[in-house]
């Protein structure tokens, strides 16, 4: 049992890292285009890459959170979005498909890092479920407010609920015996191979 929840632990690290990396340099983006200093893209970067996670943790009883107790969260964030905004052009000029990618790699690592800590913390599956999605799209949420405008995930088809099925399939992996690790790797491929399909097919939810 110490061993399969030291794997699942590292599996929650690893995920955040990453996904973490990739939404803080989507953050600065979004906050050199709503043509903001470097002091505010650099918050704009934290606060799109930590964002969901505080949310998370604090609604799980994990405190204080992974981006206040853990040194890594926030430098690899500020450094982020130091060097995206030093190499803006460079970056800037990645093309859009690349982005894409990068950003539904980003949701299917905070998709799959949310619900497995949830699970760590006994949190029912449905709950675990949610928390995922949390994760995955709270630090959006919490950047577009304070460029204000529209929350993107209440505008963009298949992003939410991409990462919800993502959560989905890792809990229904654990429950049919796979290990963390193997749950953590279908989960998040089912999360990312949906948002990818749905961007390429013009997939959405139905609408009023």
């Amino acid at each position: 049992m110490y061993k399969i929840k030291l794997r699942a632990e590292t599996i929650v690290v690893a995920a955040d890292l990453v996904g973490t990396l990739v939404f803080a340099i989507e953050g600065a983006l979004s906050a050199m285009r709503g043509g903001l200093d470097l002091l505010g893209v650099m918050v704009i970067s934290f606060v799109a890459a930590l964002g969901g996670g505080v949310i998370r943790d604090l609604l799980i009883g994990a405190t204080p959170p992974n981006a206040i107790r853990d040194w890594r969260y926030p430098v690899l964030t500020f450094l982020a979005g130091f060097f995206t905004f030093v190499f803006h052009s460079t970056v800037q000029a990645f093309p859009a498909e690349w982005m894409l990618v990068l950003d539904a790699a980003g949701l299917a690592l905070f998709a799959v890092a949310g619900v497995e800590k949830a699970i760590l913390f006994g949190i029912r599956p449905f709950i675990a479920m949610l928390m995922g999605t949390v994760t995955a799209v709270g630090g959006g949420v919490v950047r577009d407010i304070l460029l204000s405008r529209v929350p993107a995930v209440l505008q963009v088809d298949i992003y939410a609920t991409a990462a919800f099925f993502g959560a989905l399939v890792v809990l229904a992996a654990r429950r049919l015996g796979l290990s963390p690790g193997a749950a953590a790797f279908v989960g998040g491929a089912a999360c990312f191979t949906l948002r990818m399909v749905a961007v390429t097919r013009g997939w959405h939810l139905p609408r009023a």
